[in-house]
């Protein structure tokens, strides 16, 4: 039975962005993420991670850091009693200095590649889904992919969240 999903950007909109967060010891959540996290899932809503991590392919960090760092992010939502049911993110920028990771990807924001292949694998209500990212290259993944996108300005994430779910249920027939 399709469902409809909420795409969180990461750094930014789930977490503070402090510049390419890859350890957990610089991992700060936004005000009321795992609250909002858990609102979309008590909603009935998939709820998605799609994130850039540029920082692969700038030799940063690697791969498996990312990885870590979901994988942590998802134990502490679990405590909140809350899930991600994907993270998706993009290794690759056309500029990198790690030539395996140097490439225009589709999957790159503002493309909307990791969006797609997520509603390709999970039965999502594409009408009543939505993007919510702090940039204009995720609204523009987001229309993209044929989704809403909002722009979170910041603040309490739950706050804003459960404002659009509101919405949501308000225009609903």
């Amino acid at each position: 039975m399709n469902r409809p999903a909420v795409f969180f950007d990461r750094d930014g909109v789930l977490n503070e962005d402090t510049g390419y967060v890859f350890e957990i010891s610089g991992l700060k959540w936004i005000e009321g993420a795992p609250q909002a996290v858990k609102a979309v899932n008590d909603a009935g809503y998939f709820a998605f991670v799609v994130t850039n991590q540029s920082g692969v392919a700038r030799g940063l960090y690697d791969e498996s850091h990312v990885d870590t760092l979901h994988a942590w992010m998802a134990g502490e939502l679990a405590k909140s009693d809350a899930h991600i049911d994907a993270f998706e993110y993009c290794p690759y920028h056309p500029d990198a200095v790690v030539e395996r990771y140097r490439q225009t990807s589709p999957r790159r924001k503002p493309a909307p590649g990791m969006i797609t292949d997520l509603l390709a694998r999970y039965p999502v209500e594409i009408d009543r889904s939505f993007l919510i990212g702090d940039r204009s290259s995720d609204l523009e993944a987001a229309s993209a992919a044929g989704i809403r996108g909002f722009l979170f300005p910041g603040g309490n994430l739950k706050t804003f969240v459960r404002d659009l779910l509101s919405a949501e249920r308000s225009s609903a027939p």
